[in-house]
């Protein structure tokens, strides 16, 4: 299957590299690139794939969901922007119970959608420097169908800490997270991943594919209630007056009317 927003490889041991490929929008998640990963997850699914590796060309791992497709969704009929909803919920669940190991190559910055697609991966392996984030609430939206999986990668007391109040922080703070399992400078990125593929291909996939569902059942159970749940909260969010002014502001490089976009002055009493 051809794909215009993604590449992939595949080498002679079964290894999958996939590489989100909109370099000239930091690889925003766009309602085609969205469509792809889900019929992507359904072709490896049925593959004989033994290991997945996620990464992205250009300068950033991903900044999140595409903006231009956050406004249509914000301007859509109330059917077709929970369909728009339902239709991310869904490629990240596709994408979470693959039977393959997928191991995120975070090469650099990732926001939002880009740090949901890092907790669908089984382990992920940050570079030094990169930043990543939560930026929604800045927006007037919430991370809201990454949730379930942002939350059962850091536990709901480590979510508390980045997940409302679209702070960046560091890849080393993102490994005491639990976000990252480690981080590595960049020229040894390659190298880190590899160290992390290597063992798979000496267990047997079938007993690999059991072990993954096995933790699936004994986690969070991100079920169809739970999806569903997260995809209204999404919908509400984007049918919101918070959302409508987040959003514009953004694209006309203003500051919405909660954000303090000034200099604290100190005061002495």
């Amino acid at each position: 299957m051809l794909f215009q927003t993604l590449e992939t490889e595949r080498d002679a041991r079964g290894v999958c590299t996939v590489w989100l490929n909109r370099p000239q929008k930091h690889n925003a998640m766009s309602k085609l690139m969205i469509g792809e990963l889900s019929d992507l997850a359904d072709e490896l699914r049925q593959s004989d794939i033994r290991v997945i590796i996620l990464g992205a060309r250009g300068k950033a791992f991903c900044s999140g969901g595409d903006l231009d497709w956050m406004r249509e969704q914000m301007d859509a009929n109330k059917v077709d922007r929970a369909a728009g909803a339902q239709n991310l919920a869904r490629m990240l669940h596709a994408w979470n119970t693959l039977p393959q190991p997928v191991i995120g190559r975070i090469h650099a910055n990732a926001f939002g959608g880009g740090v949901g697609l890092a907790t669908i991966c089984d382990i992920a392996v940050g570079v030094e420097g990169a930043l990543m984030g939560f930026p929604e609430t800045k927006l007037g939206l919430i991370p809201a169908t990454i949730g379930p999986y942002v939350v059962a990668r850091m536990g709901g007391a480590k979510a508390r800490r980045v997940f409302m109040s679209s702070r960046s922080f560091d890849t080393n703070e993102a490994v005491l997270l639990g976000l990252l399992a480690s981080v590595v400078p960049a020229e040894q990125l390659d190298e880190a991943i590899e160290a992390e593929v290597e063992p798979y291909l000496h267990c047997a996939p079938g007993a690999v594919a059991s072990a993954k569902e096995l933790i699936h059942s004994l986690g969070l159970k991100i079920d169809s209630d739970m999806i569903k749940t997260t995809v209204s909260a999404l919908v509400s969010r984007w049918e919101s007056a918070e959302a409508k002014e987040g959003i514009e502001a953004f694209f006309e490089k203003t500051h919405p009317s909660w954000s303090l976009a000034v200099k604290h002055v100190k005061k002495t009493f």
